[in-house]
């Protein structure tokens, strides 16, 4: 329970408890229930009940308790919640009752589980958070590692140049539900790691995901040297000397936080490189039970109970460190393992033997090891094919599971309403199966267009919510503000693209030919408008470069206020964008695209996607659902690829996109349109779900894991 809240009256004293786990993100019972408390302040705080009940009031908390109606919702609420304690009766329960107490630890460099938590960056981190939230749906037996980074990634601020600057606030932990937990001895340092010379202590807190514990690590503890208490305290910052020492802390401090607290996984799941050392960690350990001269026997052991899934479809994109980096870490006589085994684990052919490649070493300690897309997998068999030197590249041993998103989460309350209204209120128990989604399909047109409409209509408050802060917050020029989408239409056709601002997702596509994209804009009968958001990662200057580019055509008078950025992109706009824009862009360089999940959420809502052939949309494109841009085979990085998928682009929305989306009489919808929207919510309901996603997990990684003779 959250000690910064102010009392509660008795009547209504559980909301202690329910704000103190974040499962009240994705009920729409508990969400309806503090809107109902104050929905102005609710929207003022972002929805954040915990910020909520600290500034409510008294007197608004003693009104509530005595309002009938809001006390029955309330006890519906609490019964929910009791019922999210309970894991006797969900799907793993039934599906594995022999695997019962057995645990996966899931491990991850960071967690996207709600807007109030900052501790993502991006799309890893949202997928983290939709795997944990979707395991407790299912009731899985899984407890997640990550860091508690008390700065975050970082805030954007755009100049009236359009130049990103980062800053850093350590977020307030008393906003959050964030408990600091200690071991049965009491003592809150749990665990403690030999370091470039230095024992660094480490404590976790831990945050409740419905069934789910999400354990971050920390190293700001007074006994720590002030250098490493600044450690783990804000995401993929600094160099590669500092990034090594994070991920040595998360896999090494990880697995000896979770020994402290009592809890022995059955199997491990590594989600990217950056948790491998949770592998050599591991390995020690079994060395040690093993004796001398087990070195084979413990790999052996490592391997059969650990699952590695890798995101990353650039080869130079995989972490990798220098013999002299590592040695901070794997120093002589610091346990079984010394330094040439620990870089032999590591060595990457195509690196060299100095180098020690995170992924290399994840893939050698794992015996079951995923892309996350049915595409990426071919990619990723092919930058790790070296591995393997005399195995033909269709043969390497990496499968795939194609990434989901949370239902509960991403979808809209009004399109979950209006699914309620035709498929029966118990079709979310029933999202694996395909006719539950192919009854939408069916769905009446006016009533989804309705729906839709009331959604779009969201952006605007929203460009106007962010606008008035960043001006009153003295971030933003009076010239800027136009440019923060303040000018959007609800009427006009409006796309969306929200990304991480890396070159190969190639955000300015659409500028290719700017005075094409201006009459395309600007259409005095049939307009459309831009909406961006995204941030470059802080030493990716080419990244930045792109960004400054996109930004500028904002505050251009010629496109008459029809490009928008939102600024500092996070969970909180990115639930508005998806479940708002009419189309989602996407325009990545294949095949660099491992997933893409933003299309996913966004098709859940009914928006379709225009996108190039890669990640989730060369399995989910099925000529209904969204369109392709055409691109060059094998599609080279120069001038003539670009200039021919832009290309195509602009025919596209000239063509057809635009013509369709404006076929209407009176205020009649679109029919054409609308069977392109209902066809984007079937495909993405029926195979691109969290659920779907760990299911799968469950059935051919954690339970063969799980089943290991080793174990």
């Amino acid at each position: 329970m959250n000690s910064s809240l102010p009392p509660l009256p008795p009547r209504i004293a559980g909301l202690a408890d329910v704000v103190s786990n974040l499962a009240w993100s994705w009920n729409r019972d508990a969400r309806a229930l503090f809107r109902e408390m104050d929905e102005r302040l609710w929207r003022r705080c972002r929805y954040d009940p915990i910020r909520l009940l600290r500034e409510i009031g008294p007197a608004r908390l003693e009104r509530c308790a005595a309002d009938s109606s809001f006390v029955d919702r309330y006890d519906r609420v609490m019964a929910w919640f009791a019922s999210e304690q309970s894991a006797t009766d969900t799907w793993f329960a039934k599906s594995y009752p022999m695997f019962g107490g057995r645990t996966t630890a899931y491990f991850c460099a960071e967690f996207g589980l709600h807007h109030s938590v900052p501790i993502y960056s991006g799309g890893l981190g949202v997928l983290a958070g939709d795997h944990c939230k979707a395991a407790s749906d299912l009731g899985v037996p899984l407890v997640g590692v990550g860091i508690l980074y008390r700065a975050g990634y970082f805030n954007q601020r755009l100049r009236s140049d359009g130049w990103q600057e980062e800053t850093n606030d350590h977020f307030d932990l008393a906003t959050t539900p964030l408990e600091k937990v200690s071991g049965p001895d009491g003592n809150t340092n749990l665990a403690t790691v030999r370091l470039a010379g230095r024992d660094v202590h480490v404590s976790a807190w831990r945050l409740r995901v419905g069934r789910i514990e999400v354990y971050l690590l920390d190293s700001n503890l007074d006994e720590n040297h002030p250098d490493d208490r600044q450690l783990l305290s804000q995401l993929y910052s600094g160099g590669a000397d500092l990034r090594v020492r994070q991920e040595w802390l998360l896999g090494v401090a990880g697995v000896r936080v979770l020994r402290a607290l009592g809890i022995n996984p059955a199997a491990w799941h590594a989600n990217e490189g950056h948790a491998a050392f949770m592998m050599i960690e591991r390995l020690c350990e079994e060395m040690q039970n093993l004796g001398e001269g087990s070195f084979d026997a413990a790999v052996a052991r490592i391997r059969a109970t650990t699952c590695f899934a890798t995101h990353t479809p650039v080869a130079a994109g995989h972490d990798a460190f220098g013999r002299d980096l590592l040695a901070q870490c794997v120093e002589p006589g610091s346990g079984p393992l010394d330094l040439d085994r620990v870089m032999a684990l590591g060595f990457n052919p195509e690196r060299g033997q100095d180098v020690f490649d995170v992924t290399a070493s994840a893939i050698r300690l794992s015996e079951r090891v995923n892309a996350v897309s049915r595409a990426h997998e071919m990619v990723t068999r092919r930058i790790w094919a070296p591995l393997w030197p005399t195995t033909p590249e269709a043969d390497v041993p990496i499968g795939h599971v194609t990434n989901g998103v949370h239902i509960s989460t991403w979808m809209a309350n009004p399109m979950i309403g209006l699914l309620d209204k035709h498929l029966g209120s118990d079709w979310g128990a029933r999202t694996d199966r395909p006719e539950t989604w192919e009854q939408v399909l069916s769905v009446d047109d006016a009533e989804l267009w309705h729906v839709h409409r009331r959604l779009k209509a969201a952006l605007l408050p929203l460009a106007r919510e962010e606008s008035r802060r960043a001006f009153a917050s003295r971030q933003r020029d009076t010239d800027q503000i136009i440019g923060s989408g303040i000018l959007l239409d609800p009427d006009v056709l409006t796309i969306g693209f929200a990304r991480r601002f890396a070159t190969y997702k190639r955000a300015n596509l659409v500028f290719h030919d700017v005075e094409r994209l201006i009459r395309i804009l600007t259409d005095g009968s049939r307009p459309v408008q831009l909406v961006f958001a995204g941030k470059a990662h802080p030493a990716d200057v080419p990244g930045k470069q792109l960004l400054e580019e996109v930004y500028r055509t904002t505050c251009d008078p010629r496109f008459q206020g029809r490009i928008a950025f939102f600024e500092n992109y996070d969970m909180h706009i990115a639930h508005v964008l998806v479940q708002g824009v009419d189309l989602w862009l996407n325009t990545p360089r294949v095949p660099l695209e491992a997933a893409g999940t933003s299309g996913m959420k966004a098709a859940l809502n009914g928006v379709p996607q225009l996108s190039t052939l890669d990640g989730w949309w060369a399995e989910g494109y099925n000529g209904k659902n969204g369109w392709v841009i055409d691109t060059l085979p094998n599609e080279p990085d120069n001038d003539d690829a670009v200039a021919h998928a832009a290309e195509h682009v602009y025919d596209l929305l000239e063509r057809e996109i635009v013509p369709m989306y404006y076929d209407a009489t009176g205020n009649n919808a679109p029919s054409r349109w609308m069977a392109v929207m209902k066809n984007a919510i079937c495909a993405a309901g029926v195979y691109f779900t969290a659920s779907r996603m760990v299911t799968e997990y469950v059935r051919d990684y954690y339970v063969p894991a799980m089943s290991s003779p080793a174990d």
